[in-house]
């Protein structure tokens, strides 16, 4: 009984974290008047506030400072640039009308990840697996060869995020730890930026309360999903999460299509039925492979 009141809580952790995820593009579009290496500034450094406080709320900031040493901390210095790049390049793609490909980026994430698993981690693909990938391979090169539209958008998105939760998953720390030292590692760089806009008089941040304030949410915005991305991956099972990773490309589509009205093109849409039909291989394959496991 206690199991399954514990997966039904990961469920929706994880449920809840895709869905922000999703939306938040929402969040980005008020912001389209603020530069996006600003809004990923302040990203970074409310982030690492809230992080902070945290941290030292669960007095965990020991066991941080003994996790983040020698080949992690090597390995959180290139996570914190992965996870940077991906930041801004996301950020720009929302401001700057590329959801839809940006979408697609997110959407061939999953499948990125099965693949850097075969090819650097060692582990063994099914036949569904192998098809998935390579269905998704087909609509990219579909894009790629068709032009138009910001392919490396959706490159970019999926190879820094793919090889970050690659890096992320053999670093020998927790998930809040993890974040907190990135942020940490960044912040110099985000207080270069903020002091630089505020020498030449472009600063944001401090000329309208409303900003303001949504500048400084963009610690809440950023943290939340992740922590509760953490608590739900603790109480499920990885292919559930894996699933679970199509809520938020999903919503972006249809945020980026319904809402702000993007065009999309008929390569797009060919990528796009590709990548759905792979999405939907590696989907079938997961849900077999639970299947399979003993009650």
């Amino acid at each position: 009984m206690a199991h399954s009141s514990d997966a039904r809580a990961g469920l929706f952790y994880g449920i809840g974290a895709y869905t922000l995820w999703g939306l938040l593009p929402l969040y980005l579009h008020l912001l389209t008047a603020v530069p996006p290496a600003q809004v990923l500034a302040n990203r970074i450094l409310w982030s690492l506030l809230l992080l902070l406080a945290i941290v030292a709320a669960t007095r965990r900031l020991r066991p941080l400072v003994a996790a983040a040493r020698g080949r992690v901390l090597a390995m959180l210095v290139a996570s914190a640039v992965l996870i940077g790049i991906n930041w801004f390049v996301y950020i720009w793609s929302v401001t700057n009308a590329h959801l839809v490909e940006a979408s697609l980026g997110y959407f061939i994430n999953p499948l990125l990840n099965v693949a850097l698993g075969m090819l650097l981690l060692g582990e063994r693909l099914n036949r569904l697996q192998v098809a998935a990938v390579a269905v998704a391979a087909l609509g990219v090169a579909i894009f790629a060869a068709g032009g138009g539209g910001a392919l490396w958008v959706s490159l970019v998105l999926a190879l820094s995020f793919g090889f970050y939760g690659l890096i992320r998953k053999v670093a020998a720390i927790d998930a809040l730890g993890g974040l907190t030292m990135e942020t940490l590692i960044l912040a110099p760089f985000a207080l270069v930026v903020l002091v630089q806009a505020n020498q030449s008089g472009t600063a944001a941040f401090g000329h309208d309360r409303t900003l303001d304030l949504l500048l400084v949410l963009a610690g809440p915005v950023t943290a939340a999903p992740l922590l509760l991305f953490a608590a739900g991956a603790r109480r499920l099972r990885y292919t559930t999460v894996g699933l679970l990773q199509f809520i938020a490309p999903t919503l972006q589509f249809l945020l980026a299509v319904l809402v702000y009205h993007e065009p999309v093109r008929a390569t797009q849409l060919a990528t796009f039925a590709l990548i759905w039909l792979g999405c939907g291989l590696y989907a079938w394959s997961s849900i077999r492979a639970a299947r399979a496991l003993p009650a």
